[in-house]
């Protein structure tokens, strides 16, 4: 369905008028980046699964360069099991 590094579009746009948004967390939250604004913002998951429209891009599928915003899944911090 979704997964860490996805772009993603929700049901309603963001303040900055952009409805692009890159997961960078996975877990009982989930934490969204804004593709235009970079504002981060953390939602439980039953609540971005309602919101969720569709996945726009899967994560092997994004041009970093294209995305000025985007954080590749390199950069992306993993918690330690």
């Amino acid at each position: 369905m979704f997964d860490l590094g996805d772009i993603v579009q929700m049901k309603k746009p963001h303040a900055c008028g952009t409805n692009r948004w890159e997961i960078i967390r996975l877990g009982a939250d989930i934490k969204i980046r804004c593709l235009g604004c970079g504002h981060i913002v953390m939602l439980p998951r039953r609540d971005f699964t309602k919101k969720l429209k569709k996945v726009v891009q899967l994560a092997a599928d994004v041009d970093a360069s294209q995305e000025p915003e985007y954080l590749p899944l390199t950069e992306i911090k993993r918690p330690n099991n």
